[in-house]
């Protein structure tokens, strides 16, 4: 839930900004004190600046005795995805300069905001039979958008640089360091070309250059990918088993707040998967999930379909079409249809819209530039954002191994190597940094964990059986009764190496529960089937019903954790 915050106190302004240019509206996000918050209002179209709109920004300012003049101003990727909710975590990878988050024109807080749930639910309908109809949803969006005055043709790459450059100095900042990740690099090298007195130094997480053809390249790029993680044939023979017979999942509408049976094609999890490897958690138990689905297990599925309509709600779809449209789709070939439907979609969602062609730009700068990769990246990956990087006047580039896309959020290195840059960007040297440990380990494959995520109750059987034998146990010990108490003892050990093996993967990579299971857990289950056995016997002694009951629930956690878990 949207949590709407106070506005900060005004004595909370900096130096630098004039009361005219203090930030004056309330935040709608939670943010860290001495942050305020406010809108830069700004034409549609600057060749036709009649129609104004709202541009939403945060400003936190730095507490640090040796507080530097030039703050970060950082906007997130997408294109359409929302900013200022990272105020807190920039203010603390930079404690010692101010931080001002800004969001692009059209995401979810700026006004108008280009929400687009028509296009969001055709782009879910790819996955149900008869499959959506994309071009439709397109045309019913403009509609609704262009009855509320909204002309589309002003929100490109060009115009969000331009609201950039226009903050500035509204804040009345002399010069400041831009931060951009996934599509806002691209903003950020054109607002560092529009602006070069007012940029210190730019760092460019998950670079996607302009001129790089990203439609046409995605399926090379997820296919390399695949290789790097060394399941590029698992990841072929996968896509071909589902392709032949396409599984039926389960999947969420977050917008209709309702299950569906989604009918899921190899190429439609091929696309989910190029989305889902943005994590870099996601990468590290990839060959894992890859394998298992290659083999047959479909139930594996379920998180990934489920992570589609998570998706539908990170974006503001009206945006990220009218950005596409103008600045990337024009610029690739299609020469044949790919394999993933959400090219497919984007390219059949701009053919409705019919959006002018954005001229190129060009960008450069001559400011210092920190290019930061991940390995497994499949969207900016190292073979085109290295060499647009090293093309750059005073450009440096630096994979980071382990790591996918937007690094900065996964690696905490990356975060070090961006505050040191900035302390000195001219001479700052490129020190490797190891890959996180994330790694995890043998799992044993299973939908069990991700159920259980799901709904909680499910994991009651193993919660009984872990209290009967502790029961067992403390009442058998007291009463000097070895069998029992041997059982009992037994299956708590059991309950206990369990939970302490799936602590220990939580504390590695959590998304590895979506797999499965530590794989030490089967040989663990022989500790389990000896609790229920001593349990047994020991109600040929003691038929009462306390002993009764303890062997009941032994025998049927017995059952649920060798058919259900495992």
């Amino acid at each position: 839930m949207i949590i709407r915050v106070v506005l900060a106190l005004a004595l909370s302004v900096p130096p630098v900004m004039t009361s005219a240019a203090a930030p004056s509206a309330p935040c709608p996000v939670p943010v860290p004190v001495r942050t305020s918050c406010g809108f830069l209002e700004v034409p549609e179209r600057r060749d036709a600046p009649e129609r104004k709109i709202k541009v939403g920004y945060a400003v936190h300012l730095s507490t640090a005795a040796d507080r530097k003049p030039d703050p970060v101003v950082y906007m997130s990727g997408g294109p359409g995805s929302a900013s200022m909710q990272l105020t807190a975590f920039l203010s603390q990878m930079f404690p010692d300069r101010d931080v001002v988050t800004v969001e692009q024109r059209g995401s979810r807080y700026s006004e108008p905001r280009l929400a687009c749930p028509e296009t969001a639910q055709a782009l879910l309908g790819q996955l149900r039979q008869p499959r959506a109809d994309v071009a439709d949803a397109a045309r019913r969006c403009r509609e609704r958008l262009a009855e509320r005055g909204v002309d589309l043709r002003g929100y490109n790459t060009k115009e969000i640089a331009a609201d950039v450059v226009a903050l500035r100095r509204r804040l009345g900042y002399a010069s400041w360091n831009l931060f951009g990740v996934s599509y806002s690099t691209r903003v950020m090298m054109d607002a560092a070309a529009a602006d070069p007195e007012g940029v210190r130094s730019v760092v460019l997480d998950s670079y996607l250059p302009e001129g790089v053809a990203w439609y046409d390249d995605a399926e090379r790029n997820l296919g390399d990918t695949m290789a790097l993680l060394g399941v590029r044939e698992a990841y072929e023979s996968m896509v071909a088993r589902l392709n032949r017979a396409p599984a039926v999942v389960p999947v969420l509408d977050p917008l209709a707040g309702r299950e569906f049976a989604a009918r899921m094609r190899g190429d439609d999890v091929a696309a989910i998967l190029a989305e889902a490897l943005h994590e870099a958690e996601v990468a590290a138990v990839a060959p894992a999930m890859v394998r298992a689905l290659a083999t047959g297990h479909d139930e594996l599925l379920r998180p990934l379909a489920d992570a589609v309509g998570e998706g539908l709600t990170s974006h503001e779809f009206g945006l990220y079409h009218a950005v596409q449209c103008q600045d990337e789709v024009p610029f690739n070939t299609f020469q044949q249809k790919s394999r993933l439907f959400t090219i497919n979609a984007d390219k059949a969602m701009c053919e409705a819209w019919r959006l002018p062609k954005s001229a190129a730009v060009n960008a450069t700068t001559k400011a210092p530039v920190y290019v930061l990769g991940g390995q497994y990246d499949p969207t900016t990956p190292p073979r085109t954002s290295g060499p647009a990087a090293e093309s750059l006047p005073d450009g440096r580039f630096q994979q980071l191994a382990g790591l996918s896309h937007a690094v900065f959020l996964s690696g905490a290195c990356a975060r070090q190597r961006i505050a040191a840059f900035l302390a000195d960007p001219a001479h700052q040297a490129l020190t490797p940094c190891p890959a996180p440990d994330i790694q995890p380990g043998g799992l044993h494959v299973t939908a069990a964990p991700y159920r259980i995520s799901q709904s909680p109750w499910t994991a009651a059987p193993l919660g009984l059986f872990a209290l009967a034998c502790l029961v067992q146990l403390v009442t058998a010990a007291l009463k000097g009764r070895a069998l029992p108490a041997f059982g009992g003892l037994a299956g708590v050990a059991f309950a206990g190496v369990v939970a302490q093996s799936v602590v220990a993967l939580l504390g590695r990579n959590e998304t590895a529960l979506a797999v499965g299971l530590p794989d030490l857990v089967v040989p663990y289950s022989s500790i389990a089937v000896i609790s229920a056995i001593l349990t047994a016997a020991a109600l040929f002694r003691d038929r009462r019903w306390p002993q009764i009951a303890a062997t009941v629930i032994s025998g049927g956690f017995l059952v649920w954790w060798f058919t259900w878990v495992l």
